[in-house]
């Protein structure tokens, strides 16, 4: 029987607390549209991804209004086309611009995949694509890139991280006409998973299915409100019960709809991703639930502590809810996305370092955070590396998404407007790591890794 209170609950929390689904992925292998002829194998990718996705917006709409919840976006994930670059040859950004050609025809909000898996060293096709990012990004719009620079298993690829520093800088200055737009489509990733279906650094595993359908739930408002009706008094571990109890109902919700979603379309149900994914709107944060648990401020001192315990909490409501969790699944914490985390960096309460201390115990990593626009490729590469060894030794997926605010003073702010919000230019350390990056070569994996 349907319990009433259950419903007005939902209600409340879809009017009210910003509940949503922020994503439907279609996630598509590309593994049969390989050919030699790079114009063959493009054409064989626009029919397919067409044939596949052409009533995904109609579908995703049609449940959002069946059930009255809304279904931010929807979205398609293909195999890393460095694969395809490595039987084709020719130029990279061919492949960019056929896959936004046809996402804009089936009406989707972003496509992944424009992707290479390169933690143990270059095969064919992946350095070609790499060198073409900053082109693919600059000429298309709703084309996202990806670069796995290491593992747990393999180490760290260091002439990656470097050849990386280099891509995000010069991404960013092809797009300085358009608020170095670029950028913000490219991550860098260690541990990268095969099934996630949140942009930008989404593509599809070659260990996956030939197409499957990925959920991505979204509930911090929900959560915040939720902690906020608590006692003052209430200890952590309810504070811990109150957040898997909310997870757990977010993440039935998202259940429903992929797997309604899932038939409707003909593929199989892949996996809901449960992460606390949050938007710039007042009161969709990451950082006011940190707060609500008692931090003056996001930032202070706690911070991370209590950020360990909402993702663990949030990974063990969900877990109960569904059999089929995956992707990255936790609480997110980009910068520009997050009204919590942007008034904390405004303020100076929340600095870089206190971020990437925060990623150790959270999904994902350093996200869409505005850096200066004099920061050298070293230095991109340096954070890089320094977020790859924090994945790398916890073994946990990892990611950098910076974006240098080219021709920006140092007090400015970058403003993406829509989901990517705005944010200021937050401080970086002035030495240089120029020596350490320019040695190449690989970190090797460490102790952890000796799992078999």
């Amino acid at each position: 029987m349907l319990n009433m209170t259950d419903i007005m609950e939902t209600i409340t929390m879809i009017q009210e607390e910003h509940l949503d689904i922020r994503t439907i992925t279609m996630g598509i292998s590309l593994l049969d549209c390989a050919d030699t002829d790079i114009d063959k194998s493009c054409e064989k990718i626009y029919n397919k991804i067409y044939a596949k996705t052409k009533n995904l917006v109609a579908v995703g709409e049609s449940i959002a209004k069946k059930y009255g919840i809304p279904i931010v976006n929807k979205r398609i994930s293909v195999t890393p086309i460095s694969m395809l670059v490595g039987i084709s040859g020719g130029d990279p950004v061919k492949y960019a611009q056929v896959l936004d050609k046809v996402a804009k025809e089936v009406g989707v909000n972003f496509i992944g995949g424009f992707s290479a898996l390169v933690q143990k060293g270059f095969a064919a096709g992946d350095r070609e694509l790499i060198e073409a990012i900053p082109r693919a990004l600059a000429t298309t719009d709703f084309v996202c890139s990806s670069v796995n620079v290491g593992s747990t298993r393999a180490g760290i690829n260091m002439d990656a991280v470097k050849l990386m520093g280099e891509k995000v800088r010069e991404t960013a200055e092809l797009t300085a006409d358009n608020k170095c737009i670029g950028a913000a489509k490219l991550v860098v990733f260690c541990n990268a998973v095969e099934d996630n279906p949140f942009m930008a650094g989404a593509f599809h595993g070659v260990g996956e299915a030939d197409c499957v359908l990925n959920i991505g739930v979204s509930g911090p408002g929900v959560v915040r409100s939720v902690l906020a009706k608590m006692d003052d008094k209430a200890t952590m571990d309810e504070i811990a019960e109150a957040i898997k109890k909310t997870a757990f109902k977010i993440t039935r919700m998202g259940q429903l709809v992929g797997a309604e979603a899932a038939e409707m379309l003909g593929v199989p149900f892949g996996i809901i991703d449960l992460s606390l994914a949050p938007t710039p709107a007042v009161g969709d944060s990451v950082a006011h639930i940190l707060e609500e648990i008692g931090l003056e401020q996001c930032g202070a001192h706690g911070t991370t502590a209590a950020l360990a315990m909402l993702n663990d909490a949030v990974k063990k409501g969900g877990v109960m809810a569904s059999s089929a969790v995956g992707g990255l699944s936790g609480a997110f914490i980009p910068v520009t996305e997050d009204a919590g985390m942007i008034a904390a960096a405004r303020s100076g309460a929340l600095i870089i370092e206190k971020l990437e201390a925060m990623t150790a115990v959270c999904s994902v990593g350093l996200d869409m955070i505005v850096v200066p626009g004099d920061t050298t490729a070293e230095t991109i590469s340096a954070i890089i590396a320094d977020e790859a060894a924090i994945g790398m030794v916890n073994s946990k997926t990892t990611a950098v998404r910076l974006i240098p605010a080219i021709g920006l003073p140092e007090d400015g702010e970058l403003n993406f407007g829509g989901l990517l919000g705005s944010g200021p230019i937050m401080k970086l350390n002035p030495y240089s790591p120029s020596k350490m990056i320019k040695r190449g070569g690989r970190i090797p994996a460490p102790l952890q890794s000796l799992k078999n």
